[in-house]
């Protein structure tokens, strides 16, 4: 195997859910506000408790080959065998760009998902200069406190190769902040500031060509799966009986909440 992501990276730091059909909705519910009893015996207040809906839209994903050598034939059905791995490790990394993609994208928001809603620039951070400092991670950080989010969920920053360099060289040697993203580096820990570090190449840029790293707490995120990685292994009467491995999924993904 030639050096590539080996799979997902992001699915374990996802919401994920089983879901059966072509859309799947998810609830969102919001924060209400008791009332104050002013009288004995005073009727029961009635409150209208925030609530939504989130849509997914499925796709289902394939990968596909044909082998004509029958000793490579024979290794297929072991999934260790490098075209198994190759075309699951491949359906792995869609899953992260379906994340990333929905992380950063416009959600489909009600009743039959008809609404559009768009990352506010509230939850942005602007690239300014200097790549990512430890004052964008301290804003980060206050954004999400100032939403409420649950400090008990993990939050999560993914990062490209880059932006761990950039913190390395904003940083004093001496200091105690350099020494951690050192750690953060060798791999001795994956956490800092309160988020836990993931270093993914497929992150995507901006209009200017900034890459945009990616903060955002677990739940946040909703990956629903219609059907997980299956693979066939099969002759095809039609391709002068080769062989063929066939990997599919069908899955999606959205944003619940923008202040995640």
């Amino acid at each position: 195997m030639l050096s590539q992501q080996m799979g997902s990276l992001l699915r374990e730091a996802v919401d994920v859910e089983s879901v059966t059909g072509e859309k799947a909705f998810f609830d969102q519910v919001g924060s209400a506000t008791a009332q104050v009893r002013t009288s004995r015996h005073s009727d029961t207040p009635m409150m209208e408790t925030p609530h939504a809906r989130r849509m997914v839209s499925m796709a289902t994903y394939e990968y596909a080959d044909l082998i004509d050598d029958p000793d490579k034939v024979r290794t297929l059905t072991d999934p260790t065998s490098s075209y198994a791995r190759a075309a699951a490790m491949a359906l792995g990394r869609s899953i992260d760009d379906i994340i990333i993609s929905a992380a950063t994208g416009t959600a489909s928001t009600g009743k039959a998902g008809t609404t559009s809603t768009a990352l506010p620039s509230g939850q942005k951070i602007v690239h300014a200069s200097g790549g990512l400092t430890k004052a964008k991670l301290i804003s980060a950080k206050k954004i999400f406190d100032q939403n409420s989010v649950d400090p008990s969920i993990q939050r999560y920053m993914v990062v490209s190769p880059e932006q761990i360099e950039d913190l390395l060289g904003i940083n004093e040697v001496t200091s105690s902040d350099f020494n951690t993203v050192r750690a953060l580096v060798q791999g001795e820990i994956d956490t800092y500031m309160g988020f836990k570090f993931i270093t993914s190449n497929r992150l995507g840029t901006d209009s200017d060509g900034n890459r945009q790293v990616l903060a955002f707490a677990e739940d946040g995120i909703k990956l629903a799966i219609g059907k997980d990685i299956t693979s066939r292994i099969d002759e095809r009467a039609d391709k002068s009986y080769s062989t063929q491995i066939y990997y599919c999924m069908d899955i999606g993904a959205t944003r619940m909440e923008e202040e995640k």
